[in-house]
């Protein structure tokens, strides 16, 4: 008995097939769901009694998701499991059940229609595709779209080769290789879909459809003489520059490192020359390629499965009630808390904005107007704009914050103002309010030193730009209750955020190991590297932007000032580099970053950035270089070994924190599925090896902990066997 679809066959011989998957939040296409299909259309196409069919869905929540990630993960995981070969000709079959099933709709003989009401995505949209007609709300929040690439993936249910058949080759990569989604009047005018319904009438309209159409059940694709829009071919001038161009652009964005996109185009190259049955299987062949890598496993299980496990609450303590902020107090109105007030409003939570004179005050609500106003026409409207802005009160007076539930502070990065400030917080509002520090590196037990309830204080780390950075850093004190974790947590679901959350230390988590990746680079410079190599090689491991530009982007002063600070409170313990002595050399230059416009990069008015030409005569090129392998290398494994510190020391309590907050948090290469997925792929015996060669060459920032080195020696890793923590 069908448990995920429902049918009903009007008088007019129309069959209505309602997918309704139970047990999940929107519809996904899971084993179940696919042998009901099978049966749905095994009826479609015996049952006499059925003229034609639509597809709808028993959701309020939309149509359908795609493929329940869950799923693949645990059919990635079969397919490379055991460090065997895999098997492709099993692992193909696997893929191309839902392909075949997809062709036998369309092949059935009769009328096949789709109603889309909500949001369609991935596998969704390629059954959706395969019918004969599709019929989309008109509701303009409606998405439609292909993400599968934006996680290791590409469109393996026919996607690849249904839609370049509908709107041109041109116009589907362009969509398919940026995960790209269609609102529903850009969707029928690239013919996506084809027919708007009022939101509500889509089944009405399909139906009519059908009945009005009974002999329109070939798709255009099997009619003899078809051509794809804008041409294709071997001999087609536009169809080969437009494959050239795709090509070259997707190696400069992947560097090569992501196989997905590679895959799609050459999916797309060869199948679009064929009849459809043979295409989708050279799709399938491409996907199973992908899929047999463990770099897709990895890309899915932290992309989406961590990602979704983390924001529905994975490390919210169990028991505690529900506690929504209503009234939020941000102390200080610079960009980071003008930030955090602007996101805090926009999710309906009332903001009082602190800071040290009004014209301050005033500045942080003004940047939260214009964020807002770069938003018109995209979900932002001048009525919804003013009632947002109209959540956020500037003030200075501390007193203000009477009737607040939750205080995020912001203010300038030094122990003894943070100090103060809290003080008076609590003068106003009581120990029982939970406090949230938004500090990036100093730690937060001896920051709740001033605040009478330790239990209630907690750090909540973002990062910037705070309207689009996804990531919050929780961090816990010595002393930090399950209230405060539970109304941090709360807070970042409020503000649909993705949480990670840490132990105290200091750096935590993420600045600790973000700042690894810049020291290094600034340990090249200093030793003679050149700077177009170093930041050559961080961006082809897959960094946004190399450890030099990215020194830039944050303030080499700042950076400058974090030293400092941390050599001052560890005293004898720190343990100095050539990057501090280059970052004290910038700052004393007046090369402060891109905030005054000259660092290791010089801003031209025209801005187009160059390398400073200066940084050849400061730090003179060594005579021999290193091998470009040779910097991709050191810029990678000083980031991982700091990583398997962190999770050594306590800092990280689960590797799936680890890799959400290094790709989200500082843009660790996204295709390795974050530096813990990397290390269990490459191999933890593989990995110290390379790590003491490091450290014999370079010294010992690249020496292994004693964790690590036991799980080289047991076979363990992250993910799989279990690893013994020290007491």
């Amino acid at each position: 008995m069908a448990t995920t679809i429902t049918t009903q066959i009007d008088a007019d011989g129309i069959a209505l097939f309602t997918i309704d998957v139970p047990n999940q939040s929107m519809n996904v296409i899971t084993p179940e769901f696919l042998t009901d299909f099978a049966e749905a259309i095994a009826t479609l196409a015996s049952d006499e009694a059925i003229k034609g069919a639509v597809f709808a869905s028993g959701k309020a929540s939309g149509f359908m998701a795609g493929m329940d990630l869950k799923y693949l993960n645990a059919m990635l995981r079969d397919a490379t499991a055991g460090g065997g070969s895999t098997d492709m000709s099993a692992l193909f079959d696997k893929v191309f059940v839902l392909n075949d099933l997809f062709r036998k709709m369309e092949t059935c003989g009769k009328p096949v229609t789709v109603a889309i009401e909500g949001t369609c995505m991935g596998g969704g949209l390629e059954l959706a595709l395969a019918c004969h007609h599709r019929v989309l709300t008109s509701d303009p929040r409606v998405t439609i779209g292909l993400p599968e690439i934006l996680v290791g993936l590409f469109p393996g249910g026919g996607g690849s080769q249904r839609l370049p058949r509908l709107v041109g080759i041109q116009g589907a990569l362009m969509y398919m290789l940026q995960g790209k989604n269609w609102r529903p009047a850009e969707a029928l005018g690239m013919k996506v879909v084809d027919e708007l319904a009022e939101p509500g009438k889509a089944i009405e309209v399909a139906k009519a459809w059908v009945k009005a159409n009974p002999d329109a059940k070939t798709q255009p694709w099997d009619v003899k003489g078809f051509k794809v829009p804008g041409g294709s071919g071997q001999f087609n001038p536009g169809f080969i520059q437009t494959m050239m161009a795709a090509t070259v652009m997707t190696t400069k964005q992947t560097q090569r490192n992501i196989h997905a996109p590679h895959a799609l185009l050459s999916a797309v190259y060869e199948g679009i020359q064929l009849p459809m049955d043979k295409a989708i299987r050279v799709e399938s062949k491409y996907f199973a390629k992908v899929v047999s890598d463990p770099q897709a496993m990895n890309m899915v299980r932290t992309l989406f499965v961590s990602k979704q496990a983390a924001e529905r609450g994975a490390r919210r303590p169990a028991g505690v009630e529900k506690a929504p902020t209503k009234k939020l107090a941000m102390l200080g109105a610079g960009m980071m808390g003008a930030g955090i007030a602007n996101v805090a409003a926009q999710a309906g939570i009332e903001v009082v904005l602190l800071d040290r004179d009004q014209a301050a005050a005033d500045k942080g609500k003004a940047h939260a107007e214009e964020q807002m106003k770069k938003r018109i026409g995209r979900g932002m409207t001048p009525e919804k704009m003013a009632q947002t802005l109209g959540r956020i009160t500037p003030v200075t007076d501390v007193e203000a914050l009477k009737g607040c539930d939750f205080v995020i502070e912001a203010v300038f990065e030094d122990a003894a103002i943070k100090a103060e400030m809290t003080n008076k917080v609590e003068a106003v509002l009581g120990p029982d309010v939970i406090f949230g520090s938004n500090t990036s590196t100093l730690p937060i037990t001896g920051l709740a030193a001033a605040w009478s309830k330790p239990e209630n204080f907690i750090g909540v780390h973002f990062f910037s730009p705070v309207e689009r950075m996804p990531l919050v850093e929780i961090i816990l004190g010595k002393q930090t209750g399950e209230a405060a974790i539970a109304k941090a947590l709360d807070f970042v679901a409020q503000i649909r955020k993705t949480p990670i959350v840490v132990n105290d230390s200091r750096g935590f988590y993420t600045s600790r190991c973000f700042g690894t990746y810049v020291m290094e680079g600034t340990q090249m410079l200093a030793e003679g590297v050149g700077p177009a190599l170093i930041e050559n090689m961080g961006k082809q491991l897959g960094m946004p932007v190399g450890p030099l530009a990215v020194s830039d982007e944050v303030s080499i002063e700042l950076g400058h000032k974090v030293t400092l600070a941390t050599r001052k409170a560890l005293g004898d313990a720190y343990v100095a580099s050539l990057a501090d002595d280059v970052a004290a050399h910038m700052v004393e230059i007046g090369r402060l970053g891109r905030k005054n416009g000259k660092g290791y990069y010089d801003y031209p008015a025209d801005g187009k950035k160059a390398l400073w030409p200066g940084l050849g005569q400061d730090y003179p090129l060594a005579l021999a270089q290193p091998t470009p392998e040779a910097v991709r290398e050191r810029l990678l494994y000083r980031q991982l070994v700091e990583c398997a510190r962190c999770f050594a020391e306590g800092v990280l309590v689960t590797p799936e924190d680890g890799d959400l907050g290094a790709i989200f948090g500082w843009g660790f290469a996204p295709y390795t599925g974050g530096p813990f997925s990397a290390i269990d792929t490459i191999g933890p015996k593989t990995v110290v090896e390379t790590l003491d060669r490091l450290a014999a060459e370079h010294g010992d920032r690249f020496a292994p902990p004693q964790q690590l080195r036991d799980m080289a020696a047991s076979g363990a890793t992250y993910y799989g066997s279990k690893i013994v923590k020290a007491a």
